[in-house]
């Protein structure tokens, strides 16, 4: 491959997405998102059903082309060399499209026939990388829905891609099934290869990924480490306090303090709260955990009886619906 083999392996960004715009008639479907995916990370891209996830996808692998912007994988202009770019892409969109009445060998046989190039030892290092060596020749309609999603990997790992898109790989898979291809892609990760993953599930992409896109009605509002962002996110802070008013008090006068919500602690209004909470307040409040011994020293002071602090640390989530105005996943 020479030149061509050298500049993709020297990349050390292996998809670069830069002011990206789809317009469909007249409405601006897109609205000029830019992100980078680095060698060898779990790239999470994270929005609600219709925030454009999908159609940026089709983009990455030139199945519709962007009104406006430029899309480069290691290095090569997917529009301009799309040869080129695309020899580095392995990509699932939703389900992966399989022959049921195939063997796992079968199918991966006949994708093999479609790409230049691939050996039947390629087909066995594979069907390695998955861990499907004992069922790889059994019928794919006896494979479960996990078992068939890494046969799907397997097919776009055959042109040994530096870059794998995966479209809610998670998507109606079980719990154990979920952390299974969880930590089967860290695995590859660990390999070198990079991972974008599109999902609509916060906790998953949380669990699985380095950094994260999160995408709203077609923009990128934020980019960055997944625990960076949630780091700049505000805890919650429950005070079950007696007599709320003294604390309340204290609290409205801190400025970096948010006070969202009074009431009866949850205890006592489920009727199961210990001896001694059930006459107390919840105060809510959004604030830094490292005030809550100054805070708490003050109120005690004042005569208000701590009856207990729990402390809520951000996470995907609350940053989404902070940054979407709670806009709803799914």
């Amino acid at each position: 491959m020479g030149q061509a083999a050298a500049k993709g392996r020297d990349a050390e960004i292996v998809l670069s997405v830069q002011n990206v715009k789809k317009q469909i008639g007249k409405r601006l479907i897109i609205k000029g998102i830019s992100f980078d995916v680095k060698a060898g990370e779990i790239f999470g891209f994270l929005g609600p059903n219709g925030s454009g996830k999908t159609t940026t996808i089709r983009m990455l692998v030139d199945l519709i082309r962007p009104t406006e912007g430029s899309i480069a994988i290691c290095g090569y202009d997917v529009q301009k060399e799309h040869d080129e770019a695309l020899q580095y892409v392995g990509c699932i969109v939703e389900n992966p499209e399989l022959y049921p009445y195939l063997s796992g060998w079968e199918n991966l046989e006949h994708f093999a026939r479609m790409l230049p190039g691939i050996t039947e030892e390629r087909i066995h290092e594979v069907v390695e990388i998955v861990g499907m060596d004992h069922r790889i020749h059994d019928k794919v309609k006896t494979y479960s829905l996990g078992m068939r999603q890494r046969l799907g990997i397997a097919q776009a790992l055959l042109n040994d891609p530096k870059l794998l898109i995966l479209d809610e790989p998670t998507n109606g898979l079980d719990p154990q099934g979920i952390k299974e291809l969880r930590e089967f892609i860290r695995r590859l990760a660990e390999q070198g290869l990079s991972l974008f993953v599109s999902s609509h599930l916060l906790s998953e992409i949380q669990q699985m990924c380095d950094r994260v896109a999160i995408i709203s009605h077609g923009e990128v509002i934020r980019v960055g480490e997944v625990s960076a962002l949630i780091d700049e996110s505000v805890s919650t802070v429950v005070w079950r306090v007696l007599p709320a008013e003294p604390a309340l008090s204290i609290l409205h006068a801190e400025e970096d303090v948010k006070v969202l919500s009074l009431g009866e602690t949850e205890q006592a209004n489920t009727g199961e709260a210990r001896p001694g909470e059930l006459a107390a307040d919840r105060i809510v409040t959004e604030m830094n955990p490292e005030r809550i011994p100054a805070l708490s020293g003050r109120m005690v002071d004042c005569g208000v009886q701590l009856y207990g602090i729990e402390l809520k640390h951000p996470t995907l989530e609350d940053l989404f619906l902070k940054l979407t105005e709670g806009e709803r996943i799914g």
